[in-house]
């Protein structure tokens, strides 16, 4: 088939998404799919029974469950029901947005003779072969069919060219996109009472024993302020626990992590990145975008934390530093303010919605072009 030809081929994506992308990426998926419908390309949206897409979804997008039958020894039951579903959606590429979609979405792009493309948006330790035959593994690609490995952050990049040089030549880099808001919400309510919002998982409690220690000796010296702690897991009552032997149960308020997160996060001063995450951080991204003044550590995917830019760094081990970078916040607030504003700059001029939407589109139009060769 001629590139020509294969250029004037309607662009029907289907994505393929999980819990986790659902949950942590939901602000992306929405714009995405707006911007999609806005383009008037008809997309498909595959995701698992239980997940909340309503405020994620347009009217446009066709939502497919998968696995419909939650029973054991269903599993080839249930791809063939999908396939039927997709087959009269006639897609004309598909989009895995998690890793752990990876198999299933080279089984259905074999099946549905298609081309795909892959998200990756963690920094890996080991990876599976980039392979063509049937394989067992979580993580694998096709080298046939699958055009594009689309990355959100360049130290994911990095890491993938650095684990499997192979797959370099279809890495494609784009930024998630956000809008940022006009005004930076730090300290701009000089009476009300300071806050700082954090947002990690609670799966381990000594990932916060450095981050309370240091909030502790901050109410020792005097300083009056919130905090508050975003987040779910098995350590919560262990959690718990440690904020009542440290004595912050009053100052210290735990919440599940809910939807919309900017109505949270909008209401900090500060947002504090306790632990390095090896996953690309929406929730930094937005708190970003509305303007907090952010205090984090580096390590794992820290594209987003620029010492002095966009952010004070601390180290995450070390409670002394901890609290010295959140003093620094607290007594120069004019300094957070600019940090603040600065991280805001950062968004606006490397995060733009209309710009991730664009390279999106494009890179289904570049793999049904690639797979018509």
């Amino acid at each position: 088939m001629s590139s020509a030809v294969v250029e004037k081929r309607p662009l029907r994506p289907a994505l393929i998404v999980s819990k986790r992308v659902v949950k942590d990426y939901s602000i992306m998926l929405r714009h995405l799919l707006v911007g999609l419908a806005e383009e008037s390309i008809p997309a498909a949206l595959v995701c698992p029974p239980g997940c909340d897409v309503d405020q994620i979804v347009s009217p446009s997008v066709e939502v497919i469950r998968h696995p419909l039958i939650n029973l054991p020894l269903t599993g080839r039951r249930n791809r063939n029901m999908l396939i039927e579903r997709l087959a009269r959606f006639k897609p004309t590429v598909m989009h895995s947005l998690c890793e752990t979609k990876a198999r299933l979405t080279r089984r259905l792009s074999k099946r549905l003779n298609l081309p795909y493309v892959q998200s990756v948006n963690s920094i890996q330790t080991r990876w599976k072969h980039f392979v063509c035959q049937k394989r067992t593994d979580t993580f694998s690609v096709s080298s046939g069919r699958c055009a594009k490995i689309i990355v959100p952050a360049e130290s994911i990049a990095k890491n993938l060219e650095k684990i499997h040089p192979g797959l370099a030549g279809r890495i494609k880099h784009i930024n998630i996109g956000t809008f940022a808001e006009d005004q930076a919400c730090c300290f701009s309510n000089l009476s009300a009472l300071p806050s700082m919002v954090v947002a990690h998982p609670f799966n381990d409690v000594r990932d916060f024993e450095n981050l309370f220690s240091a909030v502790r000796h901050l109410v020792i010296d005097g300083y009056e302020f919130m905090l508050v702690v975003i987040g779910q897991g098995r350590a919560e009552r262990q959690l718990r626990k440690m904020l009542g032997a440290l004595g912050l149960s009053q100052i210290v308020t735990i919440v599940p992590r809910l939807s919309p997160w900017r109505s949270f996060l909008d209401a900090g001063d500060i947002f504090i990145l306790p632990q390095p995450k090896r996953s690309f951080d929406a929730m930094l991204l937005e708190a970003m975008s509305v303007g907090t003044a952010v205090a984090a550590c580096k390590g794992g995917v820290d594209d987003l934390i620029i010492d002095g830019e966009t952010s004070v760094i601390f180290d995450p081990g070390d409670e002394l530093s901890i609290m010295a970078a959140l003093q620094r916040l607290f007594d120069r607030r004019e300094i957070a303010r600019q940090l603040a504003e600065g991280a805001q700059q950062h968004v606006r001029k490397n995060h733009s919605v209309s710009k991730m939407i664009s390279l999106t589109i494009q890179t289904y139009r570049d793999a049904q072009q690639w797979y018509g060769r």
